[in-house]
């Protein structure tokens, strides 16, 4: 009898580095987070969780640059993350943080 192979562990995501700006920063108490995510979607969600209800609502009215480029309008699930990527959490001004930034 033969011996079949383990199967491959799946590979986890990369991880990413948030940095926070302004209200972000604030909310977050911190300059910067490091998490686990594929997507941009996944790495808001992680830091919102890490930190809380406060930072996760004001993430919901940030634009975001990723390692230097727009994200633009695309939906967060959608923006797909290298590993090591810096993804850079910008509060929009004159924004109520209650309103998203991308409809549900």
């Amino acid at each position: 009898m033969s011996e079949l192979p383990e199967p491959s562990p799946v590979p986890a995501p990369g991880r990413v580095t948030v940095r926070y700006w302004a209200a972000a920063r604030a909310a977050a108490g911190v300059e910067a987070d490091e998490v686990p995510a594929a997507t941009l979607a996944e790495a808001v969600s992680a830091v919102g969780a890490l930190r809380g209800p406060a930072l996760a609502r004001v993430l919901t009215a940030c634009s975001y640059l990723i390692d230097s480029a727009p994200a633009g309008r695309r939906p967060p699930e959608e923006v797909e993350l290298p590993p090591g990527a810096v993804v850079e959490a910008l509060p929009r001004l004159f924004v109520d943080c209650n309103q998203p930034a991308y409809p549900t």
